[in-house]
């Protein structure tokens, strides 16, 4: 029985890849030395695969960036604003489409699927003259085999790649993306020759674009691309690898009827449907990678359930056509639970990070193979058994108020425009107030008090008098910007779903558990284990102490529940919704203690609502449905006199706009700078809208300082389309990440701005 890993994360155990890049970029190393961060990485990778057992390890799925950045680079698909003149693309070009570099911006980023990884969109068009400009693939396998070590290169499909690009500046929608099959191929087939040359005897091609909703004419191009692939492969075996969901019908006919491939690559995780596909039909000789260990979450394997689902396939496919594999590139797991000293054993024998699927997918593997690993299943059947009844996992009182929510919809009791002329009379804020969505820059000293607190080197009270003074600073400075409702800061938070974790039970924490997001960009998401419920109030104290400071109204903070769950690992004994409730139970009790010790402003970030949206539109109602219900519970108890106010970060929210208005805030901010005409199109379309609305007027990633002029015109481009009386002003989103260098005079444009419009608003009356 064979043994198959899809990819593996490239980031390094302790993030030495992270650390080595933004040492290049800063110019404290030379190139030889991230490269040689790089190889070492690499070869502990393949060997730690090689020694597990693992019988196709994958190569060229690591990556300085990003994997769809490195096939761009493959097929010399540069945009022309790089200046790149043909040759090997260097870090140069590539870190300039990655990162943007003085004089030119960045290539586009976006979501990988519904992953929080992001990829860089390539941009292509009629005029792309695409060329074989980088050997990483060929180089890569090479490298491992020069270790005593026979790969399997994995290359992002042809077509995939089409479907996941956007047209560039100035070509025509109208123009097809796939039209442009032809110009690529001729380079996937250098690319495969060289493989073929150099010893490769398997190939594995990324077409996760085939588990979305496709319609015939792209179907079409699978058939077509890998057709003309056929002679190209011959001699050498393909596997097409999918992931994510289940693959439609229609998309599993045409994949098992591609020309030249010898075997097909699935997520039975998330795919259970793929399994009825399966065993309704497959064809003869070839081989089956079944994805049965999860790529995606952090928990150990329920081996015993794996085996049996792999031994019902067994009979279809053949003993020796079936291959275990996981459900996806391990990119999306933590690193190694090796390195998490803290955590505690019971909840440590639950896990299981990269590392430990690597041995999982081999012990599958020898046990299908008639070698069961007899103590390794048993310690495995023991840990599932001790997470099934843990006490620490139950709460029935929790279990209990989630299940009487179905009763009822949680919404306020009056209309958004009643409550808003109600918050209006009690706060008498002018038109167009101003605000900031939450955080400050956090400085190097406030991150020294922060963690010299969290090692006990300094007093409980020397750390609450350090974060008062900060509160006291940015109040302090808001009233001199004369900004209208205020924000504390957040100085006492290290990252805004951690914090509450932290504070909730049903969280467990690790050191270690880095999951790439892009580039160097690490998150490390909480773990969420348990039933979860709030055992006292998390961020009442720091609001009240920050309203005391001021006569202006002080926004309590709340990360909201959805986003809370989108942005953790989450256990996988019961459905995400029934976790999210719980969730929204504990943000309800802090929503009602804030409003109790006198906070009449109180914003609950969704930032990550749209991004748990299911792959398959068909899945998008119920998922929007129990999201948007999640977030009214916070805050259906409130007075009419309390004012809600949700952040979201941008991403398309055309398609959802309904279900953002269902979710009734009293007052929406959105990022929007980056993006204008797309939101407000929204508006332009006839979208009515009645609550409060900041679409974000200044754009907090870049360093750049925006005039009050052209702040101004963006302000007369949202009343273009948007009432006068519920438009806000406000940034995109939190300023942690800025320097007080360039958020002073900034936000001084800000208020500047929304001044200059009330006076023009006011004479034209």
């Amino acid at each position: 029985m064979a043994s198959h890993i899809v990819g593996y994360p490239r980031m390094g155990p302790k993030r030495e890849l992270k650390f080595a890049l933004e040492s290049f970029w800063d110019g404290k190393s030379s190139a030889e030395d991230l490269k040689k961060v790089a190889t070492d990485l690499r070869s502990s990778i393949w060997k730690q695969m090689a020694a597990a057992g693992i019988k196709y390890i994958p190569s060229n799925t690591f990556s300085y960036y990003d994997q769809v950045l490195d096939a761009t680079a493959m097929l010399g698909a540069v945009p022309q604003r790089y200046g790149w003149n043909g040759g090997e693309i260097g870090f140069d070009v590539y870190f300039s489409m990655a990162r943007g570099n003085a004089s030119v911006p960045a290539m586009e980023m976006t979501k990988w699927f519904d992953t929080n990884y992001h990829y860089i969109v390539p941009e292509l068009g009629p005029e792309v003259k695409f060329s074989y400009a980088s050997h990483k693939a060929v180089d890569e396998y090479k490298e491992a085999k020069a270790l005593g070590i026979d790969t399997v290169p994995v290359l992002i499909g042809p077509v995939s790649y089409l479907l996941l690009s956007k047209h560039a500046k100035g070509v025509e929608k109208s123009f097809s993306l796939l039209s442009l099959l032809s110009k690529i191929l001729p380079i996937y087939k250098e690319v495969i020759t060289e493989l073929k040359a150099a010893g490769a005897s398997w190939i594995q091609f990324d077409e996760p674009m085939l588990i979305m909703d496709l319609d015939s004419h792209q179907l079409q191009a699978f058939t077509e691309a890998y057709a003309e692939l056929e002679s190209s492969l011959s001699g050498v075996n393909v596997l097409i690898e999918t992931y994510f969901a289940d693959i439609t019908p229609e998309a599993y006919k045409t994949l098992i009827s591609l020309k030249g491939v010898t075997g097909y690559g699935f997520d039975l995780v998330r795919g259970v449907k793929t399994l009825d596909l399966v065993r309704g039909e497959f064809p003869s000789g070839k081989y089956l990678f079944a994805g049965v260990v999860d790529g995606r979450n952090i928990w150990a394997n329920d081996l015993a359930a794996s085996l049996s689902t792999l031994q019902s396939l067994e009979g279809i496919v053949g003993k020796d056509k079936l291959v275990v594999s996981t459900s996806c590139s391990l990119l999306h797991t933590a690193v190694d639970l090796v390195n998490e000293t803290k955590l505690d054993d019971e909840i440590k024998s639950w896990l299981a990070f990269a590392a430990q699927k690597v041995v999982e997918v081999n012990a599958l593997a020898k046990a299908l193979a008639g070698h069961r690993d007899e103590a390794f299943f048993s310690s495995n059947a023991a840990a599932q058994a001790s997470r099934k009844s843990s006490p620490r996992v139950t709460n029935e009182a929790v279990q209990k108020a989630a299940a009487g929510l179905k009763d009822s919809d949680h919404r306020r009791a009056t209309n958004v425009s009643a409550r808003l002329d109600a918050q209006q009379k009690k706060m008498n804020l002018p038109v167009l107030p101003t605000t900031t969505i939450g955080s400050f820059p956090q400085t190097m000293e406030l991150r020294k008090v922060r963690r010299e607190y969290k090692a006990n080197k300094i007093s409980e009270d020397e750390y609450v008098k350090a974060i008062k003074e900060e509160i006291n600073k940015v109040v302090k400075l808001q009233e001199e910007l004369d900004i209208d409702v205020l924000v504390h800061g957040e100085p006492e938070r290290n990252d805004m779903v951690e914090y509450f974790g932290e504070q909730l039970s049903g969280f467990a924490f690790t050191v270690n558990g880095w999951v790439q997001s892009y580039g160097s960009r690490c998150v490390k998401p909480p773990i969420i284990y348990g039933d979860v419920s709030r055992p006292k109030p998390m961020t009442v104290f720091w609001s009240s102490t920050a309203q005391s400071m001021t006569a202006r109204p002080m926004k309590g903070m709340l990360t909201g529940p959805v986003t809370i769950l989108n942005w953790s690992f989450v256990r996988n004994d019961q459905p995400r919704f029934e976790t999210c409730y719980q969730i929204a139970l504990a943000i309800k009790d802090e929503v009602e203690d804030l409003e109790k010790a006198g906070i009449n402003v109180i914003q609950i970030d969704e930032a990550a609502l749209r991004e748990g949206l299911p792959l398959r539109k068909s899945e998008h109602a119920f998922y929007l449905k129990w999201a948007v219900h999640s977030f009214r519970i916070t805050n259906c108890g409130v007075q009419d006199t309390t004012q809600i106010h949700t952040h979201m970060c941008y991403s398309n929210f055309n398609d959802i706009i309904h279900s953002i208005i269902d979710m009734d805030a009293d007052v929406i901010t959105i990022e929007n700078s980056r993006s204008d005409e797309k939101l407000l199109s929204v508006f332009r379309e006839g979208v009515k809208y009645g609550a409060g609305i900041g679409p974000g007027v200044y754009d907090i990633h870049s360093p750049r300082i925006p005039s009050t002029e052209e702040i101004a015109d963006r302000i007369r481009k949202m009343l273009a389309v948007l009432e006068t009386n519920i438009l806000w002003v406000n940034p995109d989103c939190g300023l942690k990440t800025r320097k007080y260098t360039e958020v002073k005079p900034a936000l001084q444009n800000v208020v500047a701005a929304a001044k200059l419009l009330r006076q023009e608003l006011a004479s034209a009356k």
